[in-house]
């Protein structure tokens, strides 16, 4: 695939940190409980952290209790696209990545009962994201 950012292993390492580079990159998850944004309540925009692609706004993030940053829909519906992956177990939750860059932001989960107007949750890593302040 194709993205509109293309950079070589060797940038991307030079300009995010070694947490965010195995997150982004490397499509590992946070541990859970740990993010910054777990539980801000922060009005604003969450963008990419890779690449500053607006992703998610605070109007579509919800408290799943799950350990990680919770949305119900992206900003755009072309702004992440979401890849089922293969799994030799069985179905796994679909991977979502940024549009722009191809970076990881997390999984997807459908049907779990959410309140919400989707009943999606996309699960987002805290090191995916960069928040801009709705005030700033």
């Amino acid at each position: 695939m194709t993205y509109d950012i293309e950079k070589s292993d060797a940038q991307w390492r030079a300009e995010l940190t070694p947490a965010e580079y195995r997150v982004l990159r490397g499509a590992t998850d946070e541990a859970p409980f740990t993010g910054e944004y777990t539980d801000t309540k922060e009005k604003g925009v969450y963008s990419c952290r890779a690449c500053g692609a607006e992703l998610f706004t605070s109007e579509e993030k919800f408290d799943s209790r799950c350990g990680w940053p919770s949305f119900y829909d992206p900003k755009d519906l072309d702004s992440v696209e979401v890849e089922q992956r293969p799994s030799p177990f069985g179905p796994e939750a679909p991977v979502v990545r940024c549009a722009r860059c191809g970076s990881y932001l997390g999984e997807l989960f459908e049907g779990e009962g959410f309140a919400t107007p989707t009943d999606k949750r996309y699960c987002i890593n805290s090191l995916s994201l960069r928040l801009k302040p709705a005030d700033s």
